[in-house]
Parts: C-alpha cells; structure tokens; sequence
C-alpha cells in the first residue's frame, strides 16, 4: 500500500498542477532484518550513514538499512490535491457538515443524515479516523470500529545554523523509538513511548481536530534518544512540541473492508499513525472492494471482520492501545502475545488446565493452551488438546431441502452425503479462492454443523448470511459458545474411548470422517468426530459446555495407563505442518484455489451441481495453475545454533526466486524444520503466468532465504509420512510397552 502511495503521489501534481510537497528523500533506519518485498533497500557500514547524514551519531551503529526510494509529502497540500482531483471526477465535497445518523433497511445502507439534510446512498465509507468509533455507533445498526486515540507528539526544530536539505534522509531509531526528517531547513522528530497516554476515555470524541496541550515531561525520553542520535542538536532552537491525537487498533493493523452487519457500509480507518503513507494503497483497494466485490490483493490482515463485537468494549480499547502503541517501534517475535484483554473468553477447563502448567494464547478473545510445562517429563502416546478457541461452530437447519440447497452452492464438495457423513470443504468465492476453510457433519437430512477456524468467528458467519434467500423456513445459529472441544490424538484414541463409552472405536465400527452422538462417561449427547486436525490418529469431541469438565477428568484418569497427556496449539501445528496440512489465514486466503494446493478431489466437478467458483475452476483446470503449494523440508540447518524460519521467507529456485513459505514449524518426527509455502515458475517472455508442472517442482534445487543465510531445502508436493511416521510409532509403541510394565 505504501508503494502506491508513493507512486499515487508523484502523479497527483501532474494531473491535478496541485504540489504535494513531495521530495526523495531516502529512509535510514537502525535495524537489522531484510526481507525481499520487490522493494529497493540495502544494508550500508556506518561510515556510508555519516556521508548521508551530517547530524547522525554512528558511534554505537554496525549498520544500517537504507532505503533510497523514499519520500516524504506534504499533508495538507496531498489532502489538497486528491481533493482536487476528486471534485474532477463529480465528486461533491461538503466542508463542516456534520453527520447525524446512518439510516439502514433491510440491512443495507439506505441515507446519510446530516446537519444539512438526508443525503441519499448505496454505499457508505466510514473513514472518520480518530471519530470512526463514535460513527459507527451512530447508525441505527450499531457498527464496530474497534479503535482508540491516544496523545502523538512530534517537536519541531527552527532552521538550523547550516539549514538541512530537503533531500535529507529520514532518521528511523528503533532502539531510541523516534524518527526524525527534515523540516523547513529544521528538523521534525517525533516517536512512540513506551508509557502511551489515552484520550477521550470518557464519551464522546472531540468534534473538531486541534492540538493538545504540551506535555515536555512525557516527552523527555524520546528528546533524549533524539539528543543521544544527534548530539549536534543540542544548540538547536524549538519552534514548537505539538500534542496531537492519533488513533490505535488492537493489533496495530488499519481496518477496511465492509462490515459484517450492515451491507454497503464500509470502513477505512485506524492507521496507526501510517495513514498518510498507506492512503493511497488502502483507498484503491477500497474502491476495488466497492466496485468489484473484492480488492485485488489479499487484504484479510487488514479486514474488519477479523474483530468482532467483544473487542468494541472502551476499556478493552484503552487498556490495548496502551500496549499497542509502544510496539511500532520494538522487535516482535512473529507470534507476539498481546498481554491486555486477557481471560476474556475461557472454557470450563481453563483452571484445570493452568494448574497443569499450561501457557496461554489467545484468538479472537478465546483462551488457548500454547504448550504445557508439566512438573516431570513423561511418554506420550495420546495427547488430549482443548480446543474450545479452534472452533466457529454454525447449525444451518431448515425445514424441507433449502439448507443442503445452500450449502451444495457454497461448498466446493459434495455434501449430498449419508446422515453422520463428515465433508472436508472450502466455501469459493467467484474466483474460486477460499473465503472459508470447513468441516461440515451431515447431523439429520435438513441440519448440518459447520466447523470452521478461530479467525472465520466473524467473517464465516457473514460470508453465509450474504448469501442466504430470505427464507423463514432456513434457520442459521451460531452455536460455538454451547460446546467445548478436545481433541484426542494418537494410536490410542480408541482404546481410551472405547472404555468410556462402551462403543468398538475400531475403524470397522467407526469409520474415519464420521459423527456419532455418544455417551462419555456419565455425560451424553457428546459429538464425537472421527477426524483430527494433524492428520494423526483420534478424535474431536464436541462436549455440551455443562459437561465439558466431567468428560476431561474421564478422558485423563481412563488415559494414564496409556500414557496421556496434555498438548497445546504448537504441537497441533507441528503436526499438521509435517503432515502438509493447510490452514486457512495462514496458508489458504481468498485468492488460493484447491487446484493450487493439491486439494482438486474435495471438487464435485463430476456432480451436475452449479457452486461459487465452478467457472473459474473449470477454466484454472483448463489453462493449468501457475503456482502450487509444496512442502520444503530443510537440511544443513541447525535447530540450535541456526535461526528459525517463521513465515515470509523467500524461497529460491535454482537461485531464482520463486516463491515465499506461508507456515513454518520444527517437526519432531522428521527432526528437522518444515515449511510450507507456494512456488512459481517465471512469467512467459510474454509477462503471462507459466503453467506449473511436477517436473517443474521435483526437478528443482531450493534454498529458503533465512534472515539473509539461505538453506538448502527438499521441495515435495506430499508429505514425509510413510516410513517415518511407521518408524515412529513402532519406538512409541516399544516406549509405551516399557511404561506399562515399570
């Protein structure tokens, strides 16, 4: 987004004559991590850093990352020109007009009010900035802008003894949390603190944007980082600390896309105090969005329907935000846990489960076991893994056929299937990417129970009712906050369950990807699954909530003789990378297609069945895909002295690259690191994409760039499973034997 933003810039003064202020002026910043984004950057010595900047300290510096395509532009005169060039095209801008009300019928926009009249409209965009919050709660459906303003400072410096250029590159200080650029032949730094102070924490927002009163005490680390930087600032005289508000999310990334309640209401807001450089970008992929139906990139990251709901509480957002802001400028590990909003939503086996050393995570509000620290080590031939946070379960019933109806149209399988019959399924849009990544259990001919991942909470449950009929006999529930889930895995799944239910486990008697409702224990109506989501042995169990904590204590007292215990979220995702395994938001997203990624059998294109998709599947089948998911297994890399790959990783071919890893894990049965990822062939001399073939994929050398150290890799399109996983099992099934007998 930034990148056309720059380049949205350049051209507004040739077709506007309106200056935008905007000058090249190259970007320093004191780090050291290079990815390859398609974006001119290099690391430079210090001695290169003094030659760019006069001012810069380069005493304690081993480097630099320089990027020379940089600019920075004027803001008011940027706001000017697209203004310009908007009213060029018919737009209507209205100055000092206040909006009222946001009318809705039907669930769709119907008319802006305003303090001038009712203006009538299809779409309606919501890109109030630090206002965004108090608009959305002014429609008469109440809409979720999950965002909250804190106090921004920035000094300003009169023109210094020798003026600084305008082509003076900026200054990025992380340790220091300040950047710093030239102004006026002065210098303007500003920062993020460490000890962020909130506003308007008590109502509602002020009406109109001016400055805050000045607060040189909260600002004094950030002059001090300046000072340490450039200590020739020090006879440097100040024009002025400005304290102005700027608005934060809870997970440091904007919010666009079209709200999940309301139909034609969209937002755009939240951009962390990078709106100027992401509004071009963002406000193309808005319009994108508005015109077509989608943006042209994936823009899920950013996608409002990633909240929902519970993250709109004030104090939520204050106390978030307070953690937020000072993580602009630190070093995050890539799966960061936020420590605000925490134990908010828990199932009934969360104190169990902490006092068995559980560390927690959490996903979309939920609670989740990351991995356990037990107090003695032990053998694990069955592992039971609470996965109340995976699930987003939705009941789709009706009274006669309108529920299968929708759901053969959304679904790319067949889910005309047998009653107690599993589907493994993606729901398509029209390009045949997957909004949605599902398991569907066929519970009696008209009712059906979808299970989807945690970050669909939101977008799944609106990606259904978008294309419901309205139909009083179609009935469509969210159902997750009713049941808790365990997932029991390994080779003796069935013996454990078996005792507890009193039912032959055996595949014969329960076949795979199969439901039943069962007794466990002394609690009934428990929806057992035969299906995992590691591609290894077991079961889900779906436990009315109310019995969630007797079916636990059941499962563990049956299970120590064969060696059970606990697992968090990392092992299931150790598992389910060295099984190949995608999941949706990491691997899969809206322009993914099964035929991309090995997944061309959960297609019905031998039914007579139209679903969302079958046109741009039929002709990607047709002309060929010009990519495909692979699994890399490293080799020569070090778990103990070699840095981890996380994912965004490039990945080489034959020395070109050719593609970037999606998911990434160290798998214990291979003893060695996995990552998943796509892979391209280069364009045709023509620029089109390039059929990608097996040959393509076997016949090539890999290397996955790590932090700039490249690895050699085994690049495969199925999985390492066979005579590993038969190796495996017979040590576990040796191991278990001993166990029993001691």
């Amino acid at each position: 987004m930034a990148n056309y933003s720059n380049s949205l810039y350049q051209q507004l003064e040739e077709e506007t004559g309106v200056k935008t202020g905007q000058k090249l002026c190259q970007t320093l910043t004191f780090c050291f991590f290079l990815r390859v984004m398609g974006i001119s950057c290099n690391i430079i010595k210090p001695k290169e850093v003094a030659k760019l900047h006069p001012l810069v300290n380069i005493h304690d510096l081993v480097g630099a990352l320089h990027l020379p395509g940089d600019a920075v532009v004027s803001p008011p005169e940027v706001n000017h020109a697209l203004a310009v060039a908007a009213a060029g095209q018919g737009v209507q801008i209205l100055e000092r007009t206040t909006v009222q009300q946001v009318l809705v019928e039907k669930g769709h926009v119907m008319a802006v009010e305003t303090d001038r009249g009712s203006i009538e409209c299809e779409y309606f965009v919501n890109c109030a900035g630090q206002w965004a919050y108090e608009l959305g709660q002014a429609s008469e459906i109440k809409v979720s802008v999950p965002l909250h303003g804190c106090e921004h400072f920035y000094l300003l410096t009169k023109p210094l003894q020798e003026p600084l250029s305008p082509n003076t590159p900026v200054v990025v200080d992380m340790d220091g949390r300040i950047y710093a650029r030239p102004w006026q032949g002065g210098l303007l730094s500003g920062g993020f603190e460490k000890n962020p102070k909130p506003i308007f924490t008590e109502g509602r927002n002020q009406l109109e944007i001016q400055n805050m009163q000045e607060d040189w005490d909260h600002f004094e680390p950030m002059l001090s980082a300046l000072l340490r930087r450039m200590p020739g600032l020090e006879s440097a005289e100040i024009h002025q600390l400005v304290n102005c508000p700027e608005s934060f999310t809870p997970d440091m990334r904007c919010l666009m896309g079209e709200t999940p309640g309301v139909s034609g209401y969209y937002v755009l807001a939240g951009m962390n105090s990078s709106g100027l450089a992401f509004a071009g970008g963002a406000g193309k992929y808005l319009a994108e969005w508005m015109s077509y139906g989608y943006p042209t990139a994936n823009v899920w990251p950013l996608d409002i329907k990633r909240f929902g709901n519970l993250q709109s509480s004030r104090t939520f957002l204050r106390h978030r935000v307070m953690e937020v802001m000072p993580l602009l400028y630190e070093l995050k590990v890539p799966r960061w846990d936020f420590q605000t909003g925490r134990q908010l939503r828990t199932s009934p086996l969360y104190d169990r489960l902490d006092t068995q050393g559980a560390r927690w995570m959490e996903k979309h509000g939920f609670e989740r076991p990351k991995y356990f620290v037990p107090p003695g080590k032990g053998m694990a031939s069955v592992s039971l893994k609470n996965e109340k946070c995976l699930i987003k379960v939705i009941n789709n019933t009706s009274t006669g056929d309108q529920a299968l109806e929708l759901l053969q149209h959304l679904c790319a399988n067949d889910l005309d299937v047998p009653v107690g019959h599993i589907v493994h399924t993606g729901m398509l849009n029209e390009r045949g990417g997957y909004e949605n990544d599902c398991s569907v259990v066929r519970l009696s001919k008209n009712s059906f129970f979808i299970v989807s991942p945690t970050d669909q909470q939101v977008h799944c449950w609106s990606w259904i009712k978008k294309h419901m009929p309205n139909d009083p006999h179609l009935h469509l529930e969210d159902v997750s906050w009713k049941y808790t889930a365990l997932n029991l895995i390994g080779p003796r799944a069935m013996d454990v369950l078996a005792e507890l239910s009193y039912v032959s486990m055996t595949p014969d008697h329960f076949p795979s990807m199969f439901c039943k409702e069962m007794s466990v224990g002394y609690a009934n109506g428990i929806r057992v699954m035969s299906m995992t989501h590691t591609g290894e042995p077991g079961f889900m169990l779906y436990i009315p909530i109310e019995y969630a904590l007797h079916v636990y204590n059941e499962v563990m007292s049956v299970g120590q003789k064969y060696g059970i215990r606990n697992a968090g979220y990392y092992a299931l995702r150790s598992l389910r990378i060295e099984k190949f395994f995608a999941f949706w938001g990491q691997d899969l997203d809206a322009f993914t297609t099964p035929l991309e990624c090995g997944r061309e059998f959960r297609v019905k294109f031998d039914k007579d069945t139209d679903f969302l998709g079958r046109e741009a599947l039929l002709q990607q089948r047709q002309d060929g895909a010009s990519r495909r998911f692979v699994m890399l297994v490293l080799d020569d890399h070090d778990t103990e002295l070699d840095l981890w790959p996380w994912w965004g990783e490039p990945i080489y071919r034959n020395s070109l690259l050719a593609g970037t890893t999606t998911s990434s894990a160290y798998s214990y049965t291979l003893e060695r690191h996995v990552c998943l990822g796509f892979v391209s062939p280069p364009p045709s001399p023509e620029g089109l994409p390039t059929p990608i073939t097996p040959d393509f994929i076997n016949r090539g050398d890999y290397e996955v760039d790590i932090a700039g150290q490249r690895y050699p890799a085994k690049a495969k399109l199925y999985p390492f499973s066979s005579l590993f996983t038969q190796q495996k099992r017979r040590k576990d099934d040796m191991e278990l034997s001993n166990l029993q007998g001691k």
